[in-house]
């Protein structure tokens, strides 16, 4: 009987150590586990900073918009503002810092990626609508009138993407656990812009 009991709590263990052996996680999953652990906190950290990034950007570039906007109205219904030359520098300034903000991106994940990117080159556009306002200038007749219409689609293409990019940055808030966070660019009515959602700024509604 002691021979049997003994026997059984030696296949016990036997077994155990068979299960556990089987169901640890091995050293490479241990290290993929950590690895994504810090990949997520990473970019968490991304997210928060590319976030303020999005908002000191619109800052600056909503006097560069209004100005445009004065110049080149894009229903038609006013016509061309008085612009300066020295207007047209204060947005080229403008347009050009927020095309450095974004110099030299940091690799995050693929959500976050899209967000950096679409912002990126919605500001690329920007300071590109810029030029082409700034040359237009200088020229009379169809010329002038062709270039001018090149920087009206060519503004609305940014705020387009720039949608596209607040729109993406969002969700990987949201994603991140930060909320909302709704950082637009102005846009008319009727263009065919994305425009933020009704939940709250913070809300971690989806």
């Amino acid at each position: 009987m002691l021979a049997l009991t003994v026997a059984f709590a030696l296949g016990a263990i036997v077994a155990g150590g068979v299960v556990f052996g089987v169901t640890r996680p091995s050293s490479i999953e241990q290290m993929a586990d950590q690895i994504r652990a810090e990949s997520a906190l990473r970019d968490k950290t991304q997210i928060k900073t590319l976030t303020e990034l999005a908002r000191t950007t619109r800052d600056r570039l909503v006097p560069v918009l209004d100005g445009l906007n004065r110049a080149m109205p894009a229903d038609g219904t006013a016509g061309p503002a008085v612009v300066t030359a020295a207007d047209v520098e204060n947005w080229r300034k403008a347009a050009t810092a927020a095309v450095e903000g974004f110099a030299d991106p940091p690799s995050g994940e693929t959500a976050t990626n899209v967000a950096r990117s679409s912002l990126a080159s919605a500001v690329r556009q920007i300071a590109t609508t810029v030029d082409t306002y700034a040359a237009a200038r200088d020229l009379t007749g169809p010329g002038r009138t062709t270039a001018m219409d090149l920087a009206v689609r060519q503004r609305a293409d940014a705020l387009f993407t720039w949608s596209v990019g607040a729109t993406a940055l969002d969700a990987v808030n949201v994603d991140a656990g930060y909320g909302h966070q709704h950082v637009f660019l102005p846009t008319s009515p009727g263009e065919g812009d994305l425009t933020p959602d009704a939940e709250p700024e913070g809300s971690h509604d989806s």
